[in-house]
């Protein structure tokens, strides 16, 4: 029995039909970007870019953490654990990320300190076990994930584990979306906007899009119904020139979001400039420890860093910008594959590149079959 409806095809091929409806009341050629990890990889899998009319473009934005995580933070990762008395954790999925000379993967072949986990909790089970060692957890992700590490925060702090440390990537999502609006490459005309993320924030963290810059916004779910209800109501907001939030993941978002979770977070973060890999460095779109957590920040090892140096020839951070597919990067499907990642959009499966190698290449008649 199907869920809810929510994969069944002849639900997605009247929305397809709807959609193409829609469309001829478009009084131009639009352009909508999806801006979440796991959509890129809905989309990819079920197929749906090829379903939409040709006067409806649907291109992928900055939404797998991972990729979006700029080398220098990996150099740093890498540093850390090569530095003496040290363990650092992470989630599996930044280990293959490239950095200015290797990967997370290459140090702990050649005997650095890496362990993978998979809680934030992990590691701090990891801390107490080893009284002697600096365990230092990569925090990468976004508004989804930053709770659970604050979580773990909040554990070792009540269970006295002071060895245990985060380094800080974390990243919001508003303001990449304010930087997207205005950028002239991309001339967007709507957004389908984060399902995990929104739980956290809430739909009403994208009215300025709407109010702002005219940009019509959904937040949908994950399902190929679900994705294209949303492009279905942003083919309707442009056609009838009424830009707005609409919420058509209310089984999971609310208008607020979690705000119990995000005071936690606000426990120990708060808001810093950050460098995104494609965007450039983005004012308030991270976080970082609070001065008074400054025992528990990574930061405060003091290792040290050359400049970064990005993969010759990797064309990421085009691609997160949603300036080019991933097939007309010069390296996909050549030098660069799933097995062999150039570049960070390749890596995890949330990642542009490694979604239209897996589903979308032979169709976009790019690459090795």
């Amino acid at each position: 029995m199907r869920s809810a409806g929510y994969d069944d095809p002849a639900a997605v091929r009247g929305l397809v039909r709807r959609i193409r409806r829609a469309a001829e009341r478009l009084p131009r050629a639009v352009t909508f970007m999806e801006v979440c990890g796991t959509h890129t990889q809905a989309i990819s899998a079920a197929g749906l870019r090829r379903l939409l009319p040709e006067q409806v473009r649907l291109i992928s934005g900055p939404g797998c953490p991972v990729c979006v995580t700029p080398v220098g933070y990996v150099d740093t990762a890498e540093a850390l654990a090569r530095r003496p008395g040290t363990l650092v954790c992470t989630f599996g999925d930044l280990m293959r990320v490239p950095s200015s000379t290797g990967s997370l993967e290459r140090v702990q072949a050649e005997r650095g300190s890496v362990r993978v986990v998979y809680s934030p909790r992990d590691a701090v089970a990891l801390a107490r076990q080893s009284p002697d060692l600096t365990v230092v957890f990569l925090g990468v992700g976004f508004e989804t994930t930053v709770p659970t590490v604050a979580a773990a925060l909040a554990e070792a702090e009540a269970a006295g584990v002071r060895n245990f440390l985060v380094l800080s990537g974390h990243k919001v999502m508003p303001p990449p979306l304010r930087a997207l609006a205005v950028d002239p490459q991309l001339r967007l005309d709507g957004l389908l906007c984060p399902g995990h993320v929104s739980v956290i924030i809430g739909a009403r963290a994208y009215s300025f899009l709407a109010d702002e810059f005219g940009l019509g916004c959904a937040v949908v779910g994950f399902a190929p119904t679900d994705v294209l209800r949303g492009v279905l109501e942003l083919v309707e907001q442009v056609a009838a020139g009424r830009p707005a939030v609409a919420n058509l993941y209310g089984r999971a978002v609310s208008e607020e979001g979690n705000r119990a979770a995000w005071a936690l977070v606000e426990r120990f973060f708060e808001s810093a400039d950050a460098v995104w890999r494609g965007l450039g460095p983005i004012p308030g779109s991270g976080l970082e420890l609070r001065p008074e957590w400054a025992g528990r920040d990574a930061k405060g090892l003091g290792v040290s860093v050359g400049p970064p140096v990005e993969p010759m020839g990797c064309r990421c951070g085009d691609v997160l910008k949603g300036v080019i597919d991933p097939p007309d990067c010069p390296l996909f499907a050549t030098a660069c594959d799933p097995s062999q990642p150039v570049g960070a959009c390749m890596v995890s499966s949330e990642g542009t590149c490694a979604a239209w190698y897996r589903h979308e290449r032979l169709a976009a008649g790019a690459g090795r079959a």
